[in-house]
């Protein structure tokens, strides 16, 4: 009997001896580094752009600093683009990605997703003269189409015969509509609305939302605590008012309705 429990002692250390402890959560990280590196894009006014003096500005930008804020952290603004977003937080360049990012199921397969703290919605821009007014009056036209976009794939299910122009930077995308080198543009409501009231002389963003999509937090996968941190913050956010408060700054309006789980 002795001999067998010995055994058995044996074993189980052996077993603990091992096993790996368990991972700490990215958010004690975070704490512990007093700083967090949000990757944030900055070619799209206004939600994300650089003023006159080079200095990060914008809506992303006014949200990243509160949050850092609450977090009781330092921010560090990392510039991402649409294409890089993802791959720069899987390389661990990145602690959070700010950057207008719609939560997908297939995106949700390599990243996890806070609680909203946005809403928009994909829609059309056009040139004025093109007289377009839909997916139908599409084909044979150039369209612009941000790589990685939820832009992207709804081109392809809708109009998947059509030219699409890529591009990686927003303002790229103006730059060839202005030039006439392309007859539309689709992205997010928040900057299609922009670049119409911009340039309201050559381009229309046309009236239908062909979507109702959550911009979310996105943060590597396997960290509950920081999950639910970000939850409560997009929650409190929009109770607050805060919400109300930096969309009219940056669009004067009223924003898209959201409503919050805590």
């Amino acid at each position: 009997m002795r001999s067998w429990l010995a055994c058995l002692v044996l074993g189980l250390g052996a077993v603990l001896a091992t096993a790996a402890p368990a991972a700490a959560d990215e958010l004690q990280d975070v704490l512990s580094a007093k700083k967090l590196r949000a990757g944030i894009c900055l070619d799209t006014e206004p939600i994300g752009f650089r003023d006159a003096q080079g200095q990060p500005q914008g809506y992303d930008v006014d949200v990243a600093k509160l949050l850092a804020s609450k977090l009781g952290v330092e921010l560090e603004i990392v510039e991402v683009l649409g294409s890089t977003r993802i791959p720069m937080l899987l390389s661990k360049k990145i602690d959070i990605i700010v950057c207008n990012i719609t939560a997908t199921l297939e995106r949700a397969k390599a990243i996890d997703f806070s609680f909203p703290y946005l809403r928009v919605g994909i829609k059309l821009v056009v040139q004025k003269d093109e007289h377009i007014t839909g997916f139908g009056d599409l084909k044979g036209k150039k369209v612009i189409v941000g790589r990685g976009t939820t832009g992207e794939v709804m081109m392809k299910q809708r109009a998947p015969d059509n030219e699409f122009i890529y591009v990686d930077t927003n303002s790229n995308a103006i730059l060839l509509l202005r030039q006439h080198k392309a007859d539309a543009y689709i992205e997010d409501s928040s900057n299609i609305d922009y670049i119409a009231k911009t340039y309201p002389d050559q381009l229309v963003a046309l009236p239908e939302v062909y979507s109702s999509d959550s911009i979310t937090f996105g943060i590597r996968k396997d960290n509950p605590e920081f999950l639910r941190w970000l939850d409560m913050f997009a929650s409190i956010y929009i109770t607050s008012g805060t919400y109300s408060e930096y969309y009219r700054k940056w669009w004067g309006s009223d924003p898209p309705p959201l409503h919050s789980i805590w």
